[in-house]
């Protein structure tokens, strides 16, 4: 019965994490720190970056593997 009740609350946890994620999401990068923090962490991913960075700026793509670099 207990892990039922657990199980249950869990659920309902989930859906509701679920339905308000993007306020959630906005609510965690209104934090100037948590912001800084995400952003930081995104750009350490080569990819995010190669792929990120052109688009912002309308240039050619960084490169971002440093083995092939001239």
């Amino acid at each position: 019965m207990k892990l039922m009740f657990r199980m249950l609350f869990l659920f309902i946890l989930i859906m509701l994490v679920y339905q308000w994620r993007y306020k959630l999401l906005n609510a965690l990068l209104a934090v100037g720190f948590i912001r800084k923090l995400a952003v930081r962490t995104s750009m350490a991913i080569p990819q995010v970056r190669g792929n990120l960075l052109p688009a912002l700026f309308g240039g050619e793509q960084f490169q971002t593997d440093k083995s092939n670099a001239k």
